[in-house]
Protein backbone atom coordinates (compact mmCIF):
# COMPACT_ATOMS: atom_id res chain seq x y z
CA UNK A 1 0.00 0.00 0.00
CA UNK A 2 0.96 3.69 -0.94
CA UNK A 3 0.00 6.21 1.35
CA UNK A 4 0.69 10.11 0.05
CA UNK A 5 0.28 12.43 2.76
CA UNK A 6 0.23 16.41 1.28
CA UNK A 7 1.33 18.69 3.27
CA UNK A 8 4.57 19.50 5.06
CA UNK A 9 3.91 21.33 8.07
CA UNK A 10 3.19 20.10 11.82
CA UNK A 11 0.12 17.88 10.53
CA UNK A 12 1.60 16.42 7.63
CA UNK A 13 5.00 16.11 9.52
CA UNK A 14 3.17 14.17 12.46
CA UNK A 15 1.21 11.74 10.21
CA UNK A 16 3.79 10.20 8.67
CA UNK A 17 6.29 10.12 11.59
CA UNK A 18 3.06 8.06 13.56
CA UNK A 19 2.35 5.97 10.72
CA UNK A 20 5.89 4.08 11.60
CA UNK A 21 6.08 4.23 15.32
CA UNK A 22 2.65 2.08 14.88
CA UNK A 23 4.46 -0.05 12.74
CA UNK A 24 2.95 0.98 9.19
CA UNK A 25 5.41 -1.08 6.50
CA UNK A 26 3.57 1.36 3.74
CA UNK A 27 5.36 2.84 1.47
CA UNK A 28 4.56 6.47 2.32
CA UNK A 29 5.43 9.66 0.73
CA UNK A 30 5.30 13.01 2.31
CA UNK A 31 5.02 16.13 -0.45
CA UNK A 32 5.69 19.51 1.13
CA UNK A 33 6.08 23.15 -0.09
CA UNK A 34 6.37 25.59 2.23
CA UNK A 35 7.37 28.80 1.13
CA UNK A 36 11.07 30.28 1.85
CA UNK A 37 12.09 26.40 3.08
CA UNK A 38 14.93 24.22 0.80
CA UNK A 39 12.86 21.07 1.32
CA UNK A 40 9.64 22.55 1.38
CA UNK A 41 9.27 21.35 5.51
CA UNK A 42 7.97 24.08 7.67
CA UNK A 43 9.00 25.10 10.98
CA UNK A 44 7.29 24.89 14.14
CA UNK A 45 4.66 27.71 13.57
CA UNK A 46 3.93 29.43 17.01
CA UNK A 47 7.48 30.51 17.84
CA UNK A 48 7.10 32.76 14.84
CA UNK A 49 5.04 35.55 16.45
CA UNK A 50 7.14 34.71 19.53
CA UNK A 51 10.49 34.14 20.36
CA UNK A 52 12.05 34.21 16.56
CA UNK A 53 10.34 37.29 15.94
CA UNK A 54 11.58 39.00 18.78
CA UNK A 55 14.87 37.69 18.37
CA UNK A 56 17.56 36.99 14.97
CA UNK A 57 19.44 34.78 17.49
CA UNK A 58 16.79 32.47 17.36
CA UNK A 59 16.38 29.61 14.65
CA UNK A 60 13.57 28.41 12.72
CA UNK A 61 13.79 24.82 12.54
CA UNK A 62 12.68 23.17 9.77
CA UNK A 63 10.10 20.02 11.90
CA UNK A 64 11.92 17.41 10.02
CA UNK A 65 14.26 17.15 6.62
CA UNK A 66 14.85 14.65 3.91
CA UNK A 67 17.71 12.41 5.96
CA UNK A 68 15.75 12.01 9.21
CA UNK A 69 12.63 10.80 6.51
CA UNK A 70 14.95 8.57 5.30
CA UNK A 71 15.77 7.35 8.51
CA UNK A 72 12.10 6.30 8.66
CA UNK A 73 12.09 4.88 4.94
CA UNK A 74 9.33 8.13 3.87
CA UNK A 75 10.44 9.55 0.60
CA UNK A 76 10.18 13.49 0.29
CA UNK A 77 8.87 15.63 -2.76
CA UNK A 78 9.33 18.63 -2.57
CA UNK A 79 6.08 20.08 -4.46
CA UNK A 80 2.71 21.97 -4.92
CA UNK A 81 0.14 19.89 -5.01
CA UNK A 82 -2.37 21.53 -7.70
CA UNK A 83 -5.35 19.06 -8.46
CA UNK A 84 -6.37 15.35 -6.91
CA UNK A 85 -8.07 12.73 -9.37
CA UNK A 86 -9.75 10.30 -7.42
CA UNK A 87 -10.79 8.23 -9.84
CA UNK A 88 -7.11 7.73 -10.79
CA UNK A 89 -6.08 8.15 -7.48
CA UNK A 90 -3.27 10.45 -8.47
CA UNK A 91 -1.78 13.90 -7.14
CA UNK A 92 -1.55 16.44 -9.68
CA UNK A 93 2.03 18.66 -9.15
CA UNK A 94 2.86 22.31 -10.43
CA UNK A 95 4.88 21.54 -13.60
CA UNK A 96 2.86 18.61 -14.57
CA UNK A 97 4.04 15.41 -12.37
CA UNK A 98 1.97 13.34 -10.01
CA UNK A 99 2.15 10.90 -7.57
CA UNK A 100 -0.01 7.97 -7.43
CA UNK A 101 -1.37 6.74 -3.94
CA UNK A 102 -3.45 3.80 -2.41
CA UNK A 103 -4.62 6.41 0.84
CA UNK A 104 -4.38 9.99 0.68
CA UNK A 105 -3.84 12.65 3.43
CA UNK A 106 -4.82 15.80 3.32
CA UNK A 107 -2.59 18.00 5.58
CA UNK A 108 -2.37 21.22 3.51
CA UNK A 109 -3.32 23.65 6.41
CA UNK A 110 -4.51 27.20 6.06
CA UNK A 111 -3.55 30.46 4.59
CA UNK A 112 -3.95 33.58 5.76
CA UNK A 113 -7.58 35.54 4.84
CA UNK A 114 -7.05 38.49 2.78
CA UNK A 115 -9.93 41.20 1.79
CA UNK A 116 -9.81 43.52 -1.36
CA UNK A 117 -7.75 46.43 -0.92
CA UNK A 118 -5.79 44.59 1.77
CA UNK A 119 -3.84 42.41 -0.04
CA UNK A 120 0.02 42.34 1.08
CA UNK A 121 2.55 44.69 -0.92
CA UNK A 122 6.07 46.53 -0.43
CA UNK A 123 5.51 47.04 3.48
CA UNK A 124 1.96 44.86 3.95
CA UNK A 125 2.57 41.38 5.43
CA UNK A 126 1.06 38.53 6.92
CA UNK A 127 2.22 35.80 9.27
CA UNK A 128 2.61 32.35 7.96
CA UNK A 129 6.09 31.25 7.32
CA UNK A 130 9.51 31.71 9.06
CA UNK A 131 10.11 33.69 5.83
CA UNK A 132 7.11 35.83 6.64
CA UNK A 133 8.72 36.15 10.32
CA UNK A 134 12.14 36.72 9.63
CA UNK A 135 11.28 39.57 6.84
CA UNK A 136 8.72 41.39 9.09
CA UNK A 137 11.32 41.50 11.76
CA UNK A 138 13.81 43.20 9.01
CA UNK A 139 10.86 45.69 7.81
CA UNK A 140 10.78 46.61 11.71
CA UNK A 141 14.03 48.58 12.81
CA UNK A 142 14.12 50.86 15.86
CA UNK A 143 11.94 53.65 15.30
CA UNK A 144 9.48 51.26 12.95
CA UNK A 145 6.11 52.28 13.25
CA UNK A 146 3.96 49.39 13.11
CA UNK A 147 0.23 48.85 12.49
CA UNK A 148 -1.13 45.38 13.21
CA UNK A 149 -4.57 44.64 11.90
CA UNK A 150 -6.52 42.19 13.46
CA UNK A 151 -6.62 41.09 17.00
CA UNK A 152 -7.56 37.42 17.36
CA UNK A 153 -4.40 35.12 18.79
CA UNK A 154 -1.99 35.89 16.17
CA UNK A 155 -2.59 39.79 16.41
CA UNK A 156 -2.49 40.29 19.90
CA UNK A 157 1.00 37.98 20.14
CA UNK A 158 2.66 39.84 17.40
CA UNK A 159 1.49 43.28 18.79
CA UNK A 160 2.68 42.49 22.09
CA UNK A 161 6.24 40.55 20.81
CA UNK A 162 6.92 44.55 18.43
CA UNK A 163 5.74 46.38 21.37
CA UNK A 164 8.31 44.22 23.69
CA UNK A 165 11.04 45.34 21.05
CA UNK A 166 10.42 49.08 21.52
CA UNK A 167 8.53 49.82 18.70
CA UNK A 168 5.46 51.72 18.28
CA UNK A 169 2.44 49.55 17.55
CA UNK A 170 -1.16 49.85 16.98
CA UNK A 171 -3.85 47.70 16.75
CA UNK A 172 -6.86 47.85 14.46
CA UNK A 173 -9.71 45.75 15.20
CA UNK A 174 -13.71 46.07 14.12
CA UNK A 175 -15.21 44.18 17.22
CA UNK A 176 -15.15 45.89 20.71
CA UNK A 177 -12.25 43.52 21.88
CA UNK A 178 -9.35 41.36 21.26
CA UNK A 179 -9.85 37.78 21.07
CA UNK A 180 -13.03 37.50 21.06
CA UNK A 181 -13.58 34.35 18.62
CA UNK A 182 -11.86 32.80 21.05
CA UNK A 183 -12.50 34.17 24.72
CA UNK A 184 -15.98 35.64 24.45
CA UNK A 185 -16.52 39.15 24.78
CA UNK A 186 -15.94 39.62 28.94
CA UNK A 187 -12.17 37.74 28.78
CA UNK A 188 -11.52 39.54 25.40
CA UNK A 189 -12.29 42.79 27.19
CA UNK A 190 -9.96 42.04 30.30
CA UNK A 191 -7.09 40.97 28.17
CA UNK A 192 -7.59 44.26 26.10
CA UNK A 193 -7.44 46.43 29.33
CA UNK A 194 -4.33 45.00 29.74
CA UNK A 195 -2.83 45.85 26.60
CA UNK A 196 -4.19 49.00 26.23
CA UNK A 197 -2.39 49.80 30.13
CA UNK A 198 1.08 48.45 29.05
CA UNK A 199 0.95 50.78 26.27
CA UNK A 200 -0.19 49.10 22.94
CA UNK A 201 -2.30 51.94 20.80
CA UNK A 202 -5.75 50.21 20.34
CA UNK A 203 -8.27 51.11 18.17
CA UNK A 204 -11.07 48.91 18.97
CA UNK A 205 -14.76 49.01 16.93
CA UNK A 206 -13.01 50.26 13.47
CA UNK A 207 -12.27 48.88 10.59
CA UNK A 208 -9.56 49.62 7.98
CA UNK A 209 -10.99 51.89 5.00
CA UNK A 210 -7.70 52.57 3.19
CA UNK A 211 -3.93 51.73 3.27
CA UNK A 212 -2.16 54.89 2.20
CA UNK A 213 1.20 55.22 -0.20
CA UNK A 214 1.94 54.17 -3.81
CA UNK A 215 4.24 51.19 -4.46
CA UNK A 216 5.04 50.94 -0.59
CA UNK A 217 2.35 51.15 2.39
CA UNK A 218 2.81 54.97 4.84
CA UNK A 219 -0.30 54.75 6.67
CA UNK A 220 -3.87 53.05 7.48
CA UNK A 221 -7.08 54.66 7.08
CA UNK A 222 -9.77 53.94 9.45
CA UNK A 223 -13.30 53.52 9.13
CA UNK A 224 -13.58 56.49 11.74
CA UNK A 225 -11.38 58.59 9.97
CA UNK A 226 -8.59 58.25 11.81
CA UNK A 227 -4.95 58.31 9.35
CA UNK A 228 -2.10 55.76 11.53
CA UNK A 229 1.03 56.19 10.09
CA UNK A 230 2.95 53.46 9.33
CA UNK A 231 6.71 51.96 8.21
CA UNK A 232 5.20 48.24 8.58
CA UNK A 233 1.46 46.86 8.41
CA UNK A 234 1.20 43.30 9.50
CA UNK A 235 -2.21 41.67 8.56
CA UNK A 236 -3.81 39.26 11.18
CA UNK A 237 -7.16 38.75 9.23
CA UNK A 238 -7.26 35.14 10.49
CA UNK A 239 -6.89 31.93 7.73
CA UNK A 240 -8.80 29.81 5.45
CA UNK A 241 -8.07 26.36 4.73
CA UNK A 242 -6.37 25.60 1.85
CA UNK A 243 -8.40 23.54 -0.22
CA UNK A 244 -7.70 25.28 -3.20
CA UNK A 245 -6.08 22.20 -5.22
CA UNK A 246 -9.09 20.24 -3.83
CA UNK A 247 -11.75 22.34 -6.17
CA UNK A 248 -12.18 19.56 -8.48
CA UNK A 249 -12.08 16.52 -6.48
CA UNK A 250 -15.90 16.18 -5.75
CA UNK A 251 -14.96 16.37 -2.02
CA UNK A 252 -17.31 18.15 0.36
CA UNK A 253 -14.83 21.33 0.96
CA UNK A 254 -17.49 23.53 3.14
CA UNK A 255 -14.97 25.09 4.72
CA UNK A 256 -11.90 22.50 4.88
CA UNK A 257 -11.95 18.61 4.03
CA UNK A 258 -15.62 17.48 5.69
CA UNK A 259 -14.92 14.74 7.30
CA UNK A 260 -16.59 11.74 10.00
CA UNK A 261 -15.44 11.10 13.25
CA UNK A 262 -12.36 9.00 12.23
CA UNK A 263 -11.45 11.78 9.78
CA UNK A 264 -12.35 9.99 6.76
CA UNK A 265 -13.31 12.54 4.27
CA UNK A 266 -17.11 12.01 4.15
CA UNK A 267 -17.86 10.13 0.64
CA UNK A 268 -14.35 9.00 0.09
CA UNK A 269 -13.24 6.28 2.45
CA UNK A 270 -9.54 6.35 0.89
CA UNK A 271 -9.19 10.28 1.39
CA UNK A 272 -8.21 11.42 5.37
CA UNK A 273 -7.86 15.06 6.45
CA UNK A 274 -5.54 16.30 9.49
CA UNK A 275 -4.93 19.71 11.29
CA UNK A 276 -6.18 23.01 10.47
CA UNK A 277 -7.65 21.48 6.72
CA UNK A 278 -10.19 19.15 8.24
CA UNK A 279 -13.44 19.93 9.53
CA UNK A 280 -15.29 16.58 11.28
CA UNK A 281 -18.20 15.93 13.56
CA UNK A 282 -16.58 16.63 17.27
CA UNK A 283 -18.32 13.66 19.33
CA UNK A 284 -18.12 15.78 22.30
CA UNK A 285 -19.48 18.93 20.53
CA UNK A 286 -22.32 17.33 18.77
CA UNK A 287 -21.31 19.13 15.61
CA UNK A 288 -18.87 19.73 12.69
CA UNK A 289 -15.67 22.02 13.86
CA UNK A 290 -12.12 23.03 12.95
CA UNK A 291 -9.94 24.10 15.17
CA UNK A 292 -6.42 25.84 13.80
CA UNK A 293 -4.22 25.30 16.72
CA UNK A 294 -0.83 23.34 17.45
CA UNK A 295 -2.69 20.28 19.54
CA UNK A 296 -5.31 20.13 17.18
CA UNK A 297 -2.73 19.20 14.62
CA UNK A 298 -0.72 16.44 16.58
CA UNK A 299 -3.61 14.77 17.58
CA UNK A 300 -5.67 14.09 14.32
CA UNK A 301 -2.34 13.18 12.88
CA UNK A 302 -2.52 9.87 15.44
CA UNK A 303 -5.93 9.52 14.67
CA UNK A 304 -5.40 9.39 11.10
CA UNK A 305 -2.37 6.95 11.62
CA UNK A 306 -4.48 5.11 13.93
CA UNK A 307 -6.99 3.99 11.28
CA UNK A 308 -4.66 3.85 8.71
CA UNK A 309 -2.97 1.04 10.53
CA UNK A 310 -6.44 -0.82 11.53
CA UNK A 311 -7.07 0.62 15.11
CA UNK A 312 -10.56 2.56 14.67
CA UNK A 313 -10.55 5.67 16.42
CA UNK A 314 -12.68 8.82 16.81
CA UNK A 315 -11.60 12.58 17.07
CA UNK A 316 -13.03 13.40 20.19
CA UNK A 317 -10.16 15.28 22.08
CA UNK A 318 -11.18 18.34 24.34
CA UNK A 319 -9.67 21.50 21.98
CA UNK A 320 -6.45 23.47 23.45
CA UNK A 321 -4.73 26.28 22.30
CA UNK A 322 -2.23 28.51 24.01
CA UNK A 323 -1.02 32.14 23.47
CA UNK A 324 2.17 33.84 25.48
CA UNK A 325 1.17 37.41 25.46
CA UNK A 326 1.33 40.31 28.69
CA UNK A 327 3.99 38.50 30.29
CA UNK A 328 2.21 34.98 31.29
CA UNK A 329 0.96 32.28 29.38
CA UNK A 330 -3.30 31.80 28.30
CA UNK A 331 -4.59 28.77 28.02
CA UNK A 332 -7.96 27.78 26.69
CA UNK A 333 -9.44 24.32 26.83
CA UNK A 334 -12.89 23.93 25.33
CA UNK A 335 -14.71 26.09 23.40
CA UNK A 336 -16.05 29.64 25.01
CA UNK A 337 -19.20 29.90 22.84
CA UNK A 338 -21.61 32.81 22.24
CA UNK A 339 -24.45 33.09 25.04
CA UNK A 340 -22.53 30.80 27.11
CA UNK A 341 -22.57 31.60 30.81
CA UNK A 342 -18.85 32.71 32.53
CA UNK A 343 -17.67 32.55 36.19
CA UNK A 344 -14.29 33.67 37.44
CA UNK A 345 -13.63 30.78 39.36
CA UNK A 346 -9.85 31.48 40.70
CA UNK A 347 -8.32 34.97 40.95
CA UNK A 348 -9.37 38.08 39.11
CA UNK A 349 -9.55 39.39 35.93
CA UNK A 350 -7.26 41.92 36.34
CA UNK A 351 -4.40 39.27 37.58
CA UNK A 352 -4.14 35.37 36.96
CA UNK A 353 -7.44 34.13 36.67
CA UNK A 354 -9.35 30.91 35.63
CA UNK A 355 -12.66 31.33 34.51
CA UNK A 356 -15.40 28.41 33.09
CA UNK A 357 -18.09 29.03 30.66
CA UNK A 358 -20.88 26.55 30.14
CA UNK A 359 -24.65 26.10 28.92
CA UNK A 360 -27.38 23.58 29.06
CA UNK A 361 -26.26 22.35 32.16
CA UNK A 362 -22.66 21.40 31.18
CA UNK A 363 -19.18 22.75 31.26
CA UNK A 364 -17.76 23.74 27.63
CA UNK A 365 -14.44 25.50 28.42
CA UNK A 366 -11.95 26.54 31.16
CA UNK A 367 -9.65 29.37 30.30
CA UNK A 368 -6.20 30.64 32.66
CA UNK A 369 -3.86 33.23 32.13
CA UNK A 370 -1.24 32.56 34.61
CA UNK A 371 -2.91 30.12 36.28
CA UNK A 372 -1.78 26.67 34.92
CA UNK A 373 -1.99 24.60 38.58
CA UNK A 374 -5.28 26.05 39.40
CA UNK A 375 -6.67 25.29 35.56
CA UNK A 376 -5.18 21.58 35.54
CA UNK A 377 -8.53 20.55 37.93
CA UNK A 378 -11.03 21.92 35.59
CA UNK A 379 -9.52 20.52 32.92
CA UNK A 380 -9.99 16.89 34.43
CA UNK A 381 -13.66 17.94 34.42
CA UNK A 382 -13.90 18.85 30.92
CA UNK A 383 -12.25 15.47 29.97
CA UNK A 384 -14.84 13.52 31.97
CA UNK A 385 -17.87 15.52 30.27
CA UNK A 386 -18.06 17.15 33.74
CA UNK A 387 -21.74 19.11 34.30
CA UNK A 388 -21.82 23.17 35.28
CA UNK A 389 -22.84 22.25 38.83
CA UNK A 390 -19.83 19.75 39.53
CA UNK A 391 -17.68 22.25 38.00
CA UNK A 392 -18.95 25.36 40.23
CA UNK A 393 -18.62 22.66 42.78
CA UNK A 394 -15.16 22.18 42.43
CA UNK A 395 -14.13 25.99 42.18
Amino acid sequence: MRIVVVGASLAGVRTVEALRRRGSDADVVLVGAEPGSADGVAADRPPLSKAFLADAAVEARPLTDRERLGALGVELVHGRAVDLDRDRRRVGLHGGESIAYDRLVVATGSTPRTVPGLEPRAGVWTLRTAADAAAIRAAAPEGARVVVVGGGFIGAEVAWTLHGLGRSVALVEPLPALMVRGLGPELGAALTRRHAAAGVDLHMGAGVAALEGGDRVTGVRLTDGALLPADLVVLGLGTVPETGWLASSGLDLRDGVVCDERLAAVGAEDVWAVGDVARWRHPRAGEDVRVEHWTNAVETAGVVAANLTGTPTVHDAVPYVWSDQLGARLQVFGRVRPGDELRVVVGDLEDGFVAISGSEGRLRAAVGFGALKALLPFRKLLLAGAGWDEALAAA
